[in-house]
Formats: C-alpha cells, structure tokens, sequence
C-alpha cells in the first residue's frame, strides 16, 4: 500500500525512524519503508503538485512505485489579520496554500489513486468557531471544508473517500510562540472538556483511522478534545509572551 502525506503530519513519524532522513520542508521528497511510500512537498502550485505526485525526487518514482492509496494534505499558512485592513495580497497568499493547494492536492492525488484509496485534508477549528482575527485563515480552511464533501460526491464513485479533520489546540512548532506564554496552556485546558491540549500523535491516530477501511466520506471531523462544544479562548484572555 502506498502513501502520499506531507511533511507536517509526517514529521514525528519520520523522526523515530533514523532510516529517514533529509526531509526537507517545500522540496519533494520519498522514503519506502515496508512497503509503503511517503512523498510530500509544497503544495500552493499545481505543476509542484504534479511533480511531486508522479515523479517524486527521479522521473522514475511513480513508475517505480505505482499508484497511491492514501493521500493526506497537512499544509498551512498561519495568515491572520481582520477584515477591515487585511492587505488583499495577504488573503490572496492564505487561498493559495490554505484553500486552492488543496484543490491542486485533491486533483491530482486522485489522478494517482487506486480506486478504493483515502484522502484526508487537515482544515482548522477556526473554519467552524470563529477566532479573532483569524478570518483570512479560517476562512481558505472552511472553503477546504466544503471542497471536501464536493469531492466525496465526484470521487465516491471510484470508492475514493474524501474527509477533512479541524484541529483543536495542538502544541507543535507552529504553534510554539502561543504556548511559550505561562499560563497559555491552561487558559485553552479551561475550554477543552478532556481537559488538555491536543499532541501531534492525538491527530495522527484520527488520521490513521480515516486512512482505514470506514464507511465514512465527505465529513468534516473535529478533532479538539470537545472545545468544539464550547468556545476558543478570545485574544484578550491569553496570557502575552514576556
């Protein structure tokens, strides 16, 4: 079985295996390991997402390989700002990779596909709950949302599943200048009704699961330890980084 995963999601997967190495961040890159395939790179272009899709780092690698089974997207741009003086460039730079990488990542990755294959794109809480000023983000990843159940409907089909996941609070390096604030962790716990704040391995196993064999498409599933039954921290609550 074949994969197709960016490096994001990857990354803690790739690090407690020492056989993988020079994964690099927006350059193509390919490992096998018991027989199954991981290629991942930057996505906002659609020929990169082509050429990272059919030939990885030599012409030979799809051929090499053969088609894909499951296919997941955890790119993102973090671009915040409000309505009001968002620059249009700024919204334009979050659509590219946040909304229509996407759709460049779902084309071709079906293109690819087995029949019967997985797709999984990684959306945001903020497409669904609105936090301040996450607009130009929150809302490339709730376009992302709706291009996943039109793509459940043109690819079930061919038996190809298409869901997204809106992560919670997740402590990770893009999220590192939040949580270095004391105090930040618990202003989040307070909202989370499991009580803490989500890990990378948290989102791996929903992943995981949506990559298996379910009777599910064309969901968009929270992933938030519940806080998608309450409320996101408003910006005046959080602790500032002193």
């Amino acid at each position: 079985m074949h994969y197709l995963v960016t490096y994001e999601l990857a990354a803690d997967y790739l690090e407690r295996r020492p056989q993988f190495r020079n994964v690099h961040l927006a350059h193509a890159w390919k490992a096998a390991d018991e027989g199954h395939l991981l290629i991942g790179g930057a996505l906002a272009d659609p020929v990169d997402t082509a050429l990272i899709v059919f030939t990885g780092d030599s012409p030979a690698a799809a051929e090499e390989f053969g088609p894909i089974d499951i296919a997941v997207n955890s790119a993102a741009r973090p671009i915040i700002g409000p309505i009001a003086t968002t620059e249009l460039e700024q919204i334009q730079r979050s659509l590219d990779v946040n909304f229509l990488g996407q759709v460049h990542f779902v084309r071709h990755m079906a293109k690819a596909m087995n029949d019967g294959g997985s797709i999984i794109l990684i959306s945001s809480s903020s497409a669904a709950q609105p936090v301040l000023p996450f607009f130009p983000y929150a809302c490339a990843k709730a376009a992302t949302d709706c291009l996943v159940r039109y793509a459940a409907l043109e690819y079930g089909p061919r038996g190809i599943r298409v869901n997204s996941i809106l992560p919670g609070p997740i402590k990770t390096e893009l999220a590192a200048a939040i949580f270095a604030a004391p105090g930040a962790e618990a202003v989040f716990e307070r909202e989370i009704p499991l009580g803490r704040v989500g890990v990378p391995q948290d989102f791996a196993d929903v992943v995981l699961w949506l990559a298996g064999p379910g009777y599910v498409s064309g969901v968009n599933l929270p992933v938030s330890g519940g806080m998608h039954l309450t409320r996101a921290p408003r910006g005046d609550e959080m602790p500032s980084v002193s």
